[in-house]
C-alpha cells in the first residue's frame, strides 16, 4: 500500500514537472511572440513615416511641375502674342518703306523747281508763296514719316528681342520640367518598395479594424481642434441651402459610398472617387483653407471651412495648391489627384461634415 502511495506521489510531481515545462514552453512562445508583434509594429512604424517622407517628396515634385506647366502656358502665350506682334510691326515696317520712297522720288522731281529758280525767273508772288507752302507741308510730311519709321524699327527691335527671350524661358522651363519629371518618377518608384514592404507585414482583421479606428479617431480630434479655432466670416454662410447644387470635386466613378461598410463595423464617412493621378481636385464652394497636410491614414489632406459649422474635406492627394489661411472661391484647384497615405489605387477621399458629424455628400453634389 505504501508503495502504491509513492507510486502515486511521483507521477503527480512528474505531472506537476510536465505542467511547470508546458507553462514555460507556452511563456516563452507568447514572450517571443509578443517580441514578433513589437518588432513589426517598430517596422511598420518606421515604414509609415517612410511612406509619409514618400508622399511629401512627391507631393513638393508634383507641385513643381504643375506651377512649371502653369508658366509654360503662360510663356508660349506670351510668345504667340509677341510673334502677332512682330509681324504686325514687321508689316507697319515695309509700308512705311514704301510711302518714304514714293515721298523720296517725289521729292526728286519737285526738287527741278527750287526756291531760288522761282525767284530768280521773278514767278508771281502768288504762285512763289503757294510752292513754298507745298514744299513746308511735304517736309512736315516726310520728317513725320520718317519718325513714325524710326519708332517702329525700335519697337520691332524690342519686341523681336522679347520674343527671342520668351523661347529661351520656355526652353529653361522645359528642362526643369524634365528634370523634374525624372525625380517624379524616382520617389513614385521609392513609394512603391515601401508600400510593397508595408503590404509584407500583413495585419489581421482585428489589427486592420483598430488601426482604421485610430486613424478615424486622430481625424475627428484634428476637426474638433480645427473647428475651436474657426473665427466666423460674414460672407461664408454655409453650405445649407445649396444641396443638390454643388459640383463634385472630380469627375471618377464613385468606388465606395457614403455609409457603405469599411472594415467591421466602421463605415464609410465620405465617398472615394476614382480618377487619374494629377488630376486637379476643385473646391465645391467658397471658404477658407482650415488645415492642409498629411495626416496618418489619409495622406495629404486638405480641409476647407464654408461658414456655419459646415466643412469640406480632400484626402489622399499627390500635391496641395493651397496653404492654411488661403481663401478659396468655387472651383478653384486646391489639390491634385493622387494615392498619398498608402493608397493601392488613385483617387479621391471626399467628406462634408456639418458641426463635426460627417453628412452625406450626394445630397449637396450632383
Amino acid at each position: 500500500m505504501s508503495y502504491a502511495k509513492g507510486e502515486q506521489s511521483n507521477d503527480y510531481q512528474e505531472s506537476q514537472q510536465k505542467n511547470k515545462a508546458k507553462l514555460s514552453d507556452i511563456q516563452q512562445a507568447i514572450a517571443k511572440q509578443e517580441s514578433n508583434i513589437y518588432d513589426t509594429n517598430k517596422k511598420r512604424s518606421a515604414l509609415e513615416l517612410q511612406l509619409k517622407n514618400d508622399d511629401l517628396a512627391i507631393a513638393s515634385t508634383a507641385k513643381k511641375i504643375n506651377d512649371i506647366e502653369t508658366q509654360l502656358s503662360t510663356t508660349q502665350e506670351k510668345i504667340t502674342e509677341l510673334a502677332k506682334e512682330k509681324k504686325q510691326l514687321t508689316q507697319d515696317k515695309i509700308h512705311q518703306e514704301s510711302l518714304l520712297a514714293q515721298q523720296l522720288r517725289s521729292a526728286y522731281t519737285t526738287g527741278q523747281h527750287d526756291y531760288l529758280k522761282l525767284l530768280l525767273n521773278q514767278e508771281q508772288s502768288e504762285k512763289i508763296q503757294r510752292t513754298i507752302s507745298y514744299y513746308q507741308y511735304f517736309n512736315k510730311a516726310r520728317i513725320t514719316e520718317i519718325e513714325q519709321f524710326e519708332s517702329t524699327i525700335i519697337e520691332l527691335q524690342k519686341v523681336t528681342h522679347q520674343h527671342q527671350e520668351k523661347i529661351e524661358q520656355l526652353q529653361v522651363l522645359k528642362d526643369k520640367q524634365l528634370t523634374q519629371s525624372k525625380q517624379l518618377k524616382e520617389r513614385k518608384s521609392q513609394r512603391s518598395d515601401t508600400l510593397s514592404k508595408l503590404s509584407k507585414s500583413l495585419l489581421s482583421s482585428q489589427q486592420q479594424l483598430a488601426k482604421l479606428k485610430m486613424e478615424e479617431s486622430n481625424l475627428n480630434l484634428a476637426l474638433q481642434k480645427l473647428a475651436k479655432q474657426i473665427q466666423a466670416e460674414a460672407d461664408l454662410v454655409g453650405l445649407s441651402k445649396l444641396k443638390n447644387k454643388l459640383s463634385w470635386p472630380v469627375k471618377g466613378r464613385m468606388l465606395h459610398r457614403f455609409g457603405s461598410n469599411k472594415q467591421g463595423y466602421l463605415k464609410w464617412k465620405g465617398v472615394l472617387l476614382s480618377a487619374p493621378v494629377g488630376r486637379q481636385v476643385q473646391t465645391i464652394h467658397s471658404g477658407t483653407i482650415l488645415f492642409s497636410d498629411w495626416l496618418k491614414g489619409y495622406g495629404l489632406l486638405t480641409v476647407i471651412d464654408h461658414g456655419d459649422g459646415y466643412m469640406s474635406l480632400y484626402a489622399h492627394n499627390q500635391a496641395l495648391l493651397k496653404s492654411v489661411g488661403d481663401r478659396v472661391e468655387t472651383g478653384e484647384p486646391i489639390a491634385l489627384v493622387g494615392q498619398s497615405g498608402g493608397q493601392d489605387q488613385t483617387g479621391l477621399y471626399f467628406e462634408i461634415r456639418h458641426r463635426g458629424e460627417a453628412v452625406n455628400p450626394k445630397l449637396w453634389c450632383k
